[in-house]
């Protein structure tokens, strides 16, 4: 049974097209994953799923193991992260061995460093947990988000008993991406 760290790194951005290799401090973007990975140090395998042959040859000279490009289906814009990670533990459970646990590493939080994933691990183990996920906290509390409406009205964007000092409100945190640790059976 082997852990390893799964990156996607899909090549169709279309927001920011080609950002998974876009310059950042000097590096491509999905450099900074890669390395974090790596300098973890304990997974069996660090592998990027990518439809891209630029991403994978950037990947791989970043050290990470790129074994096949991501089928099509896999890389549209409607493909779940579920999807990729099922089509990569399958891959690797057919072709090298059993999964026991999934790391997903997304290349868009470049902070995420070697201890951020070793501590996560840490409270995975400690907690025996299924899964963990990495959160951060809120800037501003989520009683002042609300959608807007086609003609851009502010009319009750924020509810009455909400009009109040920030500090009046608890703590509120969000996913955000850097890290999730989950076991097989979540697969």
């Amino acid at each position: 049974m082997i852990s390893i760290a799964i990156i996607p790194a899909r090549g169709g951005s279309k927001r920011l097209p080609n950002k998974n290799i876009k310059n950042l401090a000097g590096k491509p973007l999905i450099s900074w994953t890669i390395e974090s990975a790596l300098n973890y140090g304990n997974f069996d395998l660090v592998i990027v799923s990518t439809d891209s042959q630029e991403i994978a040859d950037v990947a791989i000279s970043c050290g990470a193991s790129v074994p096949f490009l991501r089928p099509a289906k896999f890389a549209t814009d409607t493909a779940t992260t579920d999807d990729v990670v099922t089509h990569v533990v399958q891959w690797v459970e057919s072709n090298i061995d059993r999964v026991s646990r999934i790391t997903l590493l997304q290349p868009t939080s470049p902070l995420r460093n070697a201890d951020d994933i070793r501590n996560a691990m840490l409270d995975f183990e400690r907690k025996k947990a299924s899964a963990i996920v990495s959160v951060c906290e809120l800037e501003h509390p989520i009683q002042y988000c609300n959608y807007l409406s086609a003609d851009l009205s502010m009319k009750g964007f924020i509810a009455p008993e909400h009009m109040k000092r920030s500090q009046g409100f608890g703590k509120y945190y969000r996913l955000n991406g850097a890290i999730y640790i989950f076991d097989r059976k979540y697969v």
